[in-house]
């Protein structure tokens, strides 16, 4: 049957900002938060919130800092996201036949 792994998919990754936040963040590992919204089309207001669903989870981590006085809020991807980013993506690759 080919959804019987559907239940392994991680649905706090499987949102579309969430999923793109951790394809983005497991190539780079560290971005901030303006690369994020221009490289995902996505607004700051739901970014903002997509960001704290996986902050919240344990997947990245928020750092906020000043540079010029100016705020930078970078996210980077925990030890923990890389696990469950990697775990998704065999989940998917199970349900594709990619085993």
């Amino acid at each position: 049957m080919p959804t019987q792994g559907i239940g392994k998919l991680d649905e706090i990754i499987h949102g579309r900002l969430r999923l793109g936040v951790m394809t983005y963040l497991s190539n780079t590992e560290v971005a901030d938060f303006s690369e994020l919204a221009k490289a995902l089309d996505a607004t700051r207001g739901n970014l903002s919130v997509q960001l704290r669903k996986l902050e919240d989870a344990g997947y990245i981590q928020i750092e906020k800092s000043f540079v010029d006085r100016k705020s930078l809020t970078q996210a980077r991807i925990t030890k923990t996201g890389k696990i469950a980013f990697a775990n998704y993506v065999k989940a998917i690759g199970d349900l594709l036949g990619n085993q």
